[in-house]
C-alpha cells in the first residue's frame, strides 16, 4: 500500500475565517481525490497572518465554524492540520496554534514554541503537542520559527518521527536560506520534512511560496514553482520510493 503526504500551499484572505475555510475545504477536497493521508496548511492559514487582528480572530478548538473541515477530515481519511490564532482553554493563552483534524474523527492541537521577533507583543509561548502516528509513521510538527531552531528538530529526531512537517510563513528574501536548513536537516538526521508556505502576500510580507517536500536523505521530491495555490504531494510506494507531484489549484470559493 502506499502512504501519500501532502503540503498545501493556500493563499489565505485577510481576517475572513469563513472564507478561507471555504478555500481549505476545496483543497482538502482535492486532496481526497488524490489519496491523500496527512495534509498541512501554512502558519495561521484560516485568518492571514493579521499579528495585529489576532485577539479578536482567536478561535477556540470547538469552534463551530470548524465543523466542517473535521467531518471532512473523517469522511474522507485525511488528518489535516490547519494554522489559526488560538485561545487555550486551560489559561486563555493566546498562541499561535495548529490544530489537527484526526481520521477517525479524533482532534489536537500543537502551539508556537519559538515566536519570531514582534510575534511576542501579542502571543504567549506555546508549549508544542505530541507528534502525530499515521497508521505506523510518526509525525513531528513545527510552527515556522520553530523549525528555523537545531533543538526543536533535534527534539523531533529524538522521539523517533519520521516526518517533520513544518507550517510556515517564509517571505521571498529568507526563503533561500531557511530551505537550506531543512533540507540540510533532512539529509543530516535522516528524516522526512515537509513545509508548507502561504503562496501569496499575507500580512505585510510577500510569501515566497516554494512548499516542498524532502526525502530523509534530503533530496527534493516535490515542490511549488513559486506562489500560488497548490498541493505539492508526495507518495511512497510499496517498495519505500518516494514520488512528488504538484497539483495547481485555482483560487475560487
Amino acid at each position: 500500500m502506499s502512504f501519500i503526504v501532502a503540503a498545501a500551499q493556500s493563499v489565505s484572505i485577510a481576517q475572513d475565517i469563513p472564507a478561507n475555510i471555504e478555500q481549505h475545504l476545496r483543497i482538502m477536497r482535492v486532496a481526497a481525490r488524490n489519496g491523500v493521508q496527512f495534509l498541512i496548511f501554512p502558519e495561521l492559514s484560516l485568518t492571514g497572518y493579521e499579528l495585529e487582528a489576532s485577539a479578536q480572530l482567536a478561535i477556540g478548538p470547538d469552534d463551530a465554524r470548524l465543523v466542517p473541515i473535521k467531518e471532512l477530515a473523517r469522511n474522507s481519511g485525511i488528518t489535516t492540520v490547519v494554522g489559526a490564532p488560538l485561545r487555550l482553554p486551560e489559561n486563555s493563552d493566546l498562541v499561535i496554534g495548529a490544530l489537527v483534524f484526526h481520521a477517525d474523527g479524533c482532534q489536537s492541537l500543537y502551539s508556537k514554541q519559538y515566536l519570531h521577533p514582534g510575534e511576542d507583543r501579542v502571543f504567549s509561548l506555546g508549549t508544542g503537542g505530541e507528534p502525530l502516528t499515521i497508521e505506523t509513521r510518526k509525525i513531528a510538527l513545527a510552527i515556522c520559527a520553530d523549525a528555523m531552531q537545531p533543538s526543536h528538530r533535534i527534539a523531533a529526531r529524538d522521539t523517533n518521527a519520521e516526518i517533520y512537517a513544518a507550517s510556515v510563513l517564509i517571505s521571498k528574501t529568507a526563503y533561500a536560506s531557511e530551505s537550506k536548513q531543512l533540507a540540510d536537516y533532512a539529509a543530516t538526521h535522516h528524516i522526512m520534512v515537509l513545509l508548507a508556505n502561504h503562496g501569496g502576500v499575507s500580512g505585510e510580507w510577500e510569501c515566497a511560496g516554494r512548499s516542498s517536500i524532502w526525502s530523509n536523505n534530503g533530496t527534493l521530491i516535490a515542490a511549488a514553482d513559486g506562489q500560488g495555490q497548490c498541493l505539492v504531494i508526495g507518495e511512497q510506494n510499496a517498495s519505500g520510493q518516494w514520488n512528488g507531484n504538484v497539483i495547481h489549484i485555482g483560487l475560487e470559493i
